[in-house]
């Protein structure tokens, strides 16, 4: 039974000359779980919310985006708010009261609800998605993926037909990912609840999918189930989806596999003990110990000893004996579940909030000691996690001229920088849009651009490749290589351990407020079961020290080539 139908769909946002959608047709059928994904602005945002009654962005819409035959723009409000839930990328955008219980109520409360069957919904879903142990919990107090499982809930309690989510794991460490997309593929098979989700986090999100949804300059490319989409990726079509696609995948195509490919993790294990016969005796992993001290003619970037965080006198120690130093003139990526000091080690470096106790020093120099003036000198730049916090401007290019705007610089060398820095993020088509108006991955392209403006000798990103496309995150990479090479020091903090495990020159993985593990990215990750790259979870009992694809492929080949 078809759910949703959209045909033709045109939507242009006010003083935009290019529409977002240009001519969009596809169908959703009832029970359907469908992925759309695409490169940052390529429509997938405006797509998912033309199909939510008030979350409809302003501008002129042609065509049609009908459910259950009906026009969504005419769906009356009660039916558009139970019928159809919508999860965003951001948990604390979506959170609207201050306990875990008054937000599972607060929709129910909405639809006038009686009590008694409020309480009753309340508890089947909170013991649906196990959140009884913080059921009186205030929501400050939950981590990333608690309080986005908890949006979740709050919706599915008004037991949805249509589920939409636009990126909901962006914010989320690996492990709590995998386990709201695990909730996802329940939510899907035993309640049947349709679900249609944006995200780049292909890896978990093929195996499950019904179909793949890929959006390209504002079209649908590509409408296919994910075997035969990733066939038709690798043929050219929607071909900058490419390397996004699962590991397991890529190391079966670029095996020249013919017959069936591989999706899932145990897929490919099988697939793989097939050419590569049993798993050998494990073998041990190549771990970096804690980190050693190094000796160096230079002193390091960044150094910090013995640090210790609390937000609260009184409260929980978030940072407990920090050690970490950071080489300059490299990428180094701090890694880590949600809570455990990542970003608030970033937060210490700009001096927002101060150490309990412990030792910061920036450059050989203690960073308690430096001046206002020194401080700017040493042109410490942040991007933290929410972008929208560096916009001020009406539009893209206002937000990199304010960049310039202290500079003594010719308004035509400003203009040019300007254009420069446009062009290499690929904003030049964007550059009179509002920031708000941008997609999640555009406004992290937009706030990254309006920080290298200012030419920082020691950059500090917070998650920088959220909500960014595969493809570009390949133009991220070469960039922060650049930069690197031209002496600029990059620490930045990460859940993307597919780009760390590629393009870092050093990791650091940070458990309960300490650093237990500081090495090249293959000592940091190789080996490890859970929090390891996709190829490594697949080829570990084979290759432990392979985090890449590519490795995994080439020990595929060399299994095959015939010995002499």
């Amino acid at each position: 039974m078809e759910l949703i139908r959209c045909e033709n769909l045109r939507f242009t946002y006010p003083d935009q000359e290019r529409p977002a959608l240009d001519g969009v047709s596809f169908t959703l059928e009832k029970g359907e779980f469908v992925l759309v994904c695409g490169r940052s602005g390529c429509g997938k945002s405006t797509l998912l919310r033309q199909l939510k009654k008030n979350m409809i962005p302003y501008g002129q819409m042609e065509g049609s985006a009908r459910y259950r035959g009906v026009e969504i723009e005419q769906l009356p409000d009660r039916q558009s708010a139970a019928e159809i839930g919508f999860v965003q990328q951001s948990p604390e955008q979506q959170i609207v009261t201050d306990k875990v219980w008054h937000e599972l109520a607060f929709g129910l409360e909405s639809l006038g609800v009686d009590q008694r069957s409020m309480r009753q919904r309340v508890a089947e879903m909170a013991s649906f998605f196990g959140i009884q142990s913080w059921f009186r919990k205030n929501v400050r107090e939950l981590s990333g993926g608690q309080k986005q499982l908890l949006n979740l809930a709050s919706i599915m309690v008004m037991q949805p037909r249509l589920l939409i989510l636009d990126e909901p794991t962006a914010q989320l460490d690996p492990i709590a990912a995998s386990d709201f997309i695990a909730t996802l593929k329940k939510i899907n098979t035993e309640l049947g609840t349709t679900i249609l989700i944006s995200e780049h986090r292909l890896e978990e999100l093929f195996p499950i999918a019904d179909r793949v949804l890929v959006m390209e300059q504002s079209r649908v490319a590509l409408d296919a189930p994910p075997r035969e989409a990733a066939r038709s990726m690798a043929a050219g079509v929607a071909s900058e989806m490419l390397p996004g696609l699962p590991a397991v995948v890529r190391v079966a195509m670029a095996s020249g596999e013919k017959a069936e490919l591989p999706l899932t993790v145990r897929e490919g294990r099988l697939w793989l003990e097939e050419r590569l016969g049993e798993p050998p005796e494990a073998a041990e992993p190549p771990h970096a110990p804690r980190q050693k001290k190094e000796k160096s003619a230079e002193a390091p970037a960044i150094a910090l000893r013995e640090v210790f965080f609390r937000y609260a006198r009184g409260g929980a120690e978030l940072l407990r004996g920090v050690d970490l130093e950071v080489p300059q003139g490299q990428l180094t990526a701090i890694l880590g579940g949600n809570g455990v000091g990542k970003s608030t080690t970033l937060k210490l470096l700009t001096r927002s909030v101060k150490p309990e106790r412990g030792q910061i020093e920036l450059g050989g120099k203690r960073l308690n000691k430096l001046s206002e003036e020194e401080l700017f000198t040493n042109n410490l730049a942040l991007l933290p996690q929410n972008p929208q916090a560096l916009f001020t401007e009406l539009t893209a290019r206002e937000e990199l001229e304010e960049a310039l705007s202290e500079q003594k610089l010719s308004e035509e060398e400003k203009k040019t920088r300007v254009d420069a820095m446009l062009r290499e993020l690929e904003l030049e088509r964007l550059e009179k849009t509002h920031p708000y108006d941008l997609s999640g991955g555009e406004q992290q392209r937009l706030a990254l651009g309006k920080l290298l403006l200012l030419k920082p000798k020691l950059l500090l990103l917070d998650e920088p490749t959220k909500g960014l496309a595969p493809f570009f995150k390949q133009t991220l990479a070469a960039l922060f290589k650049r930069l690197t090479g031209e002496g600029v020091t990059i620490l930045m903090v990460s859940h993307d351990l597919e780009f760390c495990a590629r393009h870092a020159d050093r990791c650091a993985l940070m458990f309960d407020g300490e650093i237990v593990s500081v090495g090249t990215p293959r000592q940091v990750l190789a080996g490890n079961r859970f929090y390891t790259t996709s190829a490594g979870r697949l080829a570990s009992a084979w290759l432990p020290e392979a985090i890449l694809w590519e490795e995994v492929a080439a020990g595929c080949a060399e299994a095959s080539t015939p010995r002499s």
